[in-house]
């Protein structure tokens, strides 16, 4: 376990070098100016002005000089100054993950819980009006964007019903510190439930087929012929041997629920991670940019990482053929 999980590690890095190398040549060749970005376009500052600027901000260096001035301050576990907010990139991180983290935490939660038990209530009524209706429901929805989701979800909830806000995760003029926490829950419920629904679908349909698999075995032939239920087949076979692959898509659902968070948060204008990195991305702040895609590559690693892990503690056959 400590070799594969160093091996791991020494993968994560090279990755991280590989993936900075690709964003900051992306950005350098990007049509986009980050000093007209930063000042505007109708900005009426003076040529020596904007020298100033770029020069304040070290894009007046060649890009080898730019990238590895980074990375070294990167060592240091300094990741820089953000253009737009004019505070350390950490500081902002930091501040907007714990938001993000709890909206992919619930949605990863729920859909985890909610798609293996649709997944296998399907699987053990299959070719019944149920196992359809789930069939058609997973199908549809997991070829829906998130983005056109998150929009439904707020016309029907938010504009017609008004049961909930239209955005933000808390109301407008309200102070941090005085803000309910029944308002904080309307605030989180929409771009939460956006998230969960595609989830659901994904997980229900791998678990359906998995544990159809098993329901065709000879093991569980075997035990019908015993005279066993369907749910004691499922509690004693079923179960067991669904639960494993259902751990590993979950964990490993890590990188699309942090895709899928981008477009909910910049629908609901919820100020999480997402909707960051979408504003660094628009107005080229490379060093809140780089900062959040090595983040979220270390939070897409850690799933994967933990799916391994518990796959080899839960299944005794993954550590003997090791």
């Amino acid at each position: 376990m400590a070799g594969k999980i160093a091996i791991r590690i020494i993968r994560v890095v090279t990755l991280l070098i590989g993936l900075s190398l690709l964003t900051f040549s992306l950005i350098y060749m990007s049509p986009m100016d980050p000093i007209n970005a930063y000042v505007g376009a109708d900005s009426s500052a003076s040529p020596e002005q904007l020298a100033k600027i770029k020069e304040y901000w070290g894009v007046d260096k060649s890009p080898v000089e730019q990238y590895f001035s980074w990375a070294k301050s990167l060592l240091q576990g300094n990741f820089g100054i953000s253009k737009l907010y004019r505070s350390p990139v950490m500081d902002i991180i930091k501040s907007r993950f714990m938001t993000s983290l709890a909206l992919m935490g619930a949605a990863w939660i729920f859909s985890g819980m909610v798609g293996y038990f649709l997944g296998a209530l399907a699987a053990m009524n299959r070719g019944k009006w149920i196992d359809r209706i789930i069939k058609w429901y997973s199908y549809t929805l997991v070829s829906t964007p998130v983005f056109w989701l998150g929009l439904i979800l707020l016309i029907i909830f938010a504009v017609w019903l008004k049961w909930f806000p239209v955005g933000l995760a808390a109301p407008p003029g309200v102070r941090e510190s005085e803000v309910a926490f029944m308002d904080r829950v309307r605030h989180f419920v929409l771009p939460a439930l956006s998230l969960s629904i595609l989830g659901i679908a994904n997980v229900a349909m791998h678990t359906r087929e998995k544990m159809i698999d098993i329901l065709n075995s000879e093991y569980v032939v075997f035990a019908k012929a015993r005279g066993e239920g369907r749910w004691a087949i499922f509690a004693n076979h079923g179960f067991r041997n669904s639960i494993i692959p259902a751990i590993s898509l979950q964990f490993a659902y890590f990188g699309e629920l942090f895709g899928g968070s981008v477009l909910a948060e910049k629908v609901f204008a919820y100020p999480g991670l997402g909707s960051t990195l979408t504003t660094a991305g628009l107005k080229g702040d490379l060093p809140l940019l780089m900062g959040i895609i090595l983040i979220s590559s270390l939070f897409v690693f850690a799933g994967n990482l933990m799916a391994d892990i518990l796959n080899t503690l839960v299944d005794p056959r993954i550590k003997e053929g090791a």
